[in-house]
C-alpha cells in the first residue's frame, strides 16, 4: 500500500531561534522513513528569511529524486507580498511543485496567497499556530481552495483550539488536516470518527519527529482498508491532482537560475 508523508521540512534556515529555522537534515530521517515503509515524502523549506532561496534548495533535492519527493513552495505572506503569484508560478512551471506552505509564525495567510492557490489549483498547507477560528474566515471566503491545517490546528497541544478545529473539519468540505505532531490520540480519533478518513492526511513533521511513530497513529485508528489507503496517500494525491500545470516554457534546467 502506497504511503506518502505529506509534511517534512528540508534545508538550512538562517534564523537560529530553534531547529525549525536552523537546519532540517534528511539523511537519518529518510533512513527511518524507509524502515517504516514510507514510499514518498513531501518536502518544503525550513523557516527562512528568504523563501526564494530556500525553495530553490528544496527544488534541487526534489528534482534530483523525483520518484521519492514532492515539493511545496514555502511563502511568507507579508514579506513576499506583491510577488506571491510570481513565486508560485515559478514553483509550478520550473520546480514542478504541487502545493503551498505557510506558517502563522511568519505571518497570517492573505488573499494574495489564496488567489495564487486558486489560479494554479494548489492546496495550501497552513499552520495556524492555534488560531483555529481564522479557518472559519478563509475557508468560507475561498471555498474552491483546499486548505490542509496540520496538527489538528495546534502543534502546541492546545486542545481548545483542536476541538474548535475538529468542528470546522467536519463542516467545511475544503478543509483537511494532517496527523503530524498530534499528541492527544483521543482528538485524532475524534477527528477520524466525526470528519472521516477523507479529511485526514498522514504527515510526520520531519525531520524532527520520528516517521515510524507518527505513522503508527494512523494504524492505531483501526481503519478499514479503503480508509487507510485514503489517509496514507489517496487524499494527498486527490488534492494535488487538481493542479494546473502550464506547459509552455516549462524549464528542465536543474540549475534553476533565479
Amino acid at each position: 500500500m502506497l504511503v506518502i508523508d505529506c509534511h517534512c521540512h528540508y534545508g538550512k534556515g538562517d534564523g537560529f531561534t530553534g531547529p525549525w529555522d536552523t537546519n532540517a537534515p534528511l539523511p537519518g530521517f529518510m533512513d527511518r522513513s524507509k524502515k517504516a515503509g514510507i514510499h514518498k515524502t513531501v518536502l518544503f523549506a525550513a523557516m527562512h528569511s528568504d523563501y526564494s532561496k530556500a525553495n530553490l534548495e528544496v527544488a534541487r533535492m526534489v528534482n534530483k529524486h523525483p520518484h521519492q519527493f514532492y515539493g511545496f513552495a514555502f511563502i511568507h505572506a507579508a514579506r513576499d507580498a506583491g510577488r506571491i503569484e510570481t513565486m508560485i508560478e515559478k514553483a509550478v512551471r520550473q520546480y514542478h511543485f504541487c502545493g503551498i506552505k505557510l506558517h502563522r509564525r511568519d505571518a497570517r495567510i492573505t488573499r494574495e496567497v489564496c488567489e495564487a492557490a486558486r489560479k494554479f489549483c494548489l492546496p495550501i498547507l497552513y499552520d495556524v499556530l492555534g488560531e483555529s477560528t481564522s479557518v472559519e474566515l478563509f475557508a468560507s471566503e475561498y471555498r474552491d481552495v483546499d486548505f490542509i491545517i496540520p496538527h489538528l490546528g495546534s502543534f502546541a497541544d492546545d486542545w481548545h483550539a483542536q476541538l474548535v478545529f475538529i468542528d470546522q473539519l467536519v463542516r467545511h468540505p475544503n478543509v483537511y488536516t494532517d496527523s503530524s505532531g498530534v499528541k492527544r490520540f483521543d482528538l485524532l480519533e475524534m477527528a477520524y470518527k466525526r470528519a472521516g478518513a477523507s479529511k485526514i492526511l498522514f504527515g510526520s513533521d520531519g525531520p524532527w519527529m520520528h516517521p515510524g511513530l507518527e505513522l503508527q497513529k494512523i494504524f492505531e485508528l483501526r481503519p478499514g482498508k479503503e480508509d487507510l489507503k485514503s489517509m496514507l496517500a489517496g487524499n494527498f494525491l486527490r488534492l494535488t491532482g487538481k493542479q494546473k500545470k502550464p506547459m509552455d516554457h516549462v524549464s528542465t534546467d536543474l540549475s534553476f537560475s533565479r
